[in-house]
């Protein structure tokens, strides 16, 4: 399981950074775990997911 900071699940979905975490804080992209400073991780499995049923509703 490879886990992907907000700046890296921001870059991959072609987001801003504060929409990420925006997605987490609304449970819509839910954070495998935090790091050290409390920011949130996701898994690669679940932000490729998300970006396809994104896509399927019309886009992020």
């Amino acid at each position: 399981m490879a886990l992907m900071t907000v700046e890296q699940v921001a870059e991959f979905l072609g987001v801003q950074t504060i929409r990420v975490e925006r997605l987490a804080r609304e449970n819509l992209l839910v954070p495998a775990e935090k790091d050290a400073a409390g920011k949130p991780l996701f898994n690669e499995d679940d932000v490729k997911r998300y970006k396809t049923l994104a896509e399927r509703l019309g886009g992020l």
